[in-house]
């Protein structure tokens, strides 16, 4: 019987971030810049390139309006 291994992901809400940078600063696969859209309070939110993301959960860490969520998909 193998067990199959899960995927991770890091999903974001946008409406939480206030663009402080702290994630992108952190990031060690420099996986997150500075959107250029704006969110609903006004800030410029951060963007994931899930390309680049390790899902090493640096930037959940470190931010601290929780705007990363890391989940596991099928």
């Amino acid at each position: 019987m193998t067990k199959k291994k899960k995927k991770r992901i890091v999903t974001q809400s946008n409406n939480r971030c206030k663009g402080c940078r702290f994630c992108e600063i952190s990031c060690p696969a420099e996986a997150i810049s500075v959107s250029s859209e704006v969110n609903a309070k006004g800030y410029n939110y951060m963007e994931i390139d899930h390309k680049k993301c390790t899902t090493c959960g640096v930037c959940y860490t470190v931010c601290p309006d929780y705007v990363f969520e890391i989940i596991e998909v099928a």
